[in-house]
């Protein structure tokens, strides 16, 4: 019923002996062969070793842990009933995007089978949080640490079953400070020896890997390096183009691209904030995603995304990790990131699932000095070019420019955003690619 043929080097989820409700989960999912994380750490995973991984979003680590844990679950089932609220896995993570998409992939993966996942996350939806854990035998819980830590010190969550413990993108909860919140949390779950532990991580620093010697026994490293991430099924452009003009190239890349779903990034919140006004303005049906819109209207803007119902989503970094949104046909940077394991992460929602997706990106006279490091970074040079005249011309605006909305807090810096797109073809642009006497490289 799922069988798939053999293929020349590729690993088949069939060659794990996997339960046959995983497998079936797995065929509905339409996923055949093991991306190159799925198949060097899985075999590990089900033997029952604990196992530090480097792998980015978009390489399918999350169904790894996943399999295994089900897996797990279905050859040793917990005979009588369990208290409420004591999970057998807990999936830390840092954002509440991730969170999320990891309760969808799990609910995905235990399609047939009878597991109760929680998804666990500050912001909103407090008290249905409390009452599933409260009222109901849960399996597995996904958590930002903040909530759950609010949830263990109120007595809602109980950490002592802990069978399978997930610390998911470890390098980010060392960048946000949550470092001493997770070590709290993982005191609470049984010692190490008496659980089998995961860490995942876009780098295995030696900050990480410190982490990983407290947490871990005996870990297996399973090393994926970046530049394997998206690069081969992701066509990446770089136009050269002035700042005022960003406006103009975006709005016709969206018109006349082919675009079926794009996501558009900023740097900071208000540069995002007046993209929309600004692609709004033209008659592009989009939205924004930032840390300054509210959790309900973040999770309700990505299901209308991942639903097709917004074709456009202009978001800060915020979005560059964790979402698993099937269908994004285009990634536009609009602003080069500040790092440039920032560039892969973006570029990585597109170009998903063997599907071929674009990148473009802007490199103007303010920024287009951060190329050398991407390229230094993803191990190749990018190909830089100039977009045609007409995609430099503002089309007629269907409405008036709305003025911002006001200021409760100080914004990022007194420098422009970017500056007010004129029409006509305007010069060529010519950005510099370094500082003034720095060479190509």
């Amino acid at each position: 019923m799922f069988d798939v043929p053999p293929a020349e080097g590729k690993t088949r989820f069939h060659d794990f002996d996997l339960p046959d409700p995983i497998l079936h989960a797995i065929a509905d999912l339409e996923f055949k062969y093991c991306t190159p994380i799925q198949a060097a750490i899985i075999p590990h995973l089900l033997a029952g070793k604990d196992s530090a991984g480097r792998a980015q979003t978009g390489t399918g680590k999350t169904a790894a842990f996943l399999i295994a844990i089900f897996t797990h679950f279905i050859r040793h089932p917990v005979t009588g009933r369990r208290p409420n609220g004591t999970p057998r896995a807990l999936i830390l993570s840092p954002t509440r995007e991730l969170a999320l998409q990891i309760g969808r992939d799990a609910a995905d993966l235990a399609k047939y089978s009878p597991f109760r996942i929680v998804t666990v996350y500050g912001g909103t939806e407090y008290e249905r949080q409390q009452r599933a854990l409260r009222n109901e035998v849960v399996d597995v819980v996904a958590a930002t640490p903040g909530r759950l830590l609010d949830f263990k010190r109120n007595g809602v969550i109980d950490l002592r079953h802990v069978e399978f413990l997930v610390i998911d993108e470890a390098d980010r909860m060392l960048d946000m400070g949550f470092i001493p919140d997770v070590s709290t949390i993982i005191r609470s779950t049984p010692a190490k020896e008496q659980r089998q532990t995961m860490l995942f991580s876009a780098t295995l620093t030696d900050d990480v890997m410190r982490l990983a010697s407290q947490w871990l026994k005996n870990p297996v490293k399973v090393d994926i390096m970046p530049e394997q991430v998206a690069v081969d099924s992701v066509n990446q452009i770089v136009y050269l183009v002035t700042s005022e003009l960003k406006i103009a190239l975006t709005i016709n890349i969206l018109k006349r691209a082919q675009t079926v779903r794009a996501l558009v990034f900023g740097n900071r919140r208000d540069q995002t904030e007046r993209l929309v006004r600004e692609l709004k303005r033209f008659g592009i049906h989009c939205a924004l995603l930032s840390g300054a819109v509210p959790q309900n209207v973040r999770t309700r803007v990505l299901e209308e995304f991942r639903a097709g119902k917004i074709p456009v989503l202009v978001a800060t970094d915020v979005a560059g990790r964790g979402l698993h949104i099937e269908g994004v046909t285009h990634v536009i940077n609009f602003n080069i990131p500040e790092d440039p394991e920032d560039y892969v992460h973006r570029i990585g929602r597109t170009g998903r699932a063997g599907k071929q997706g674009t990148s473009i990106t802007f490199a103007c006279e303010d920024e287009s000095f951060k190329l050398p490091a991407i390229e230094e970074y993803i191990g190749h040079p990018l190909r830089c070019t100039q977009p045609e005249d007409e995609w430099l011309v503002l089309p007629q605006a269907l409405h008036a420019l709305e003025p911002p909305p006001p200021r409760t807090h100080s914004g990022g810096g007194g420098s422009r955003p970017y500056g007010r797109p004129r029409g006509g073809s305007g010069r060529r642009p010519g950005p510099r690619r370094g500082p003034p006497g720095r060479g190509r490289r």
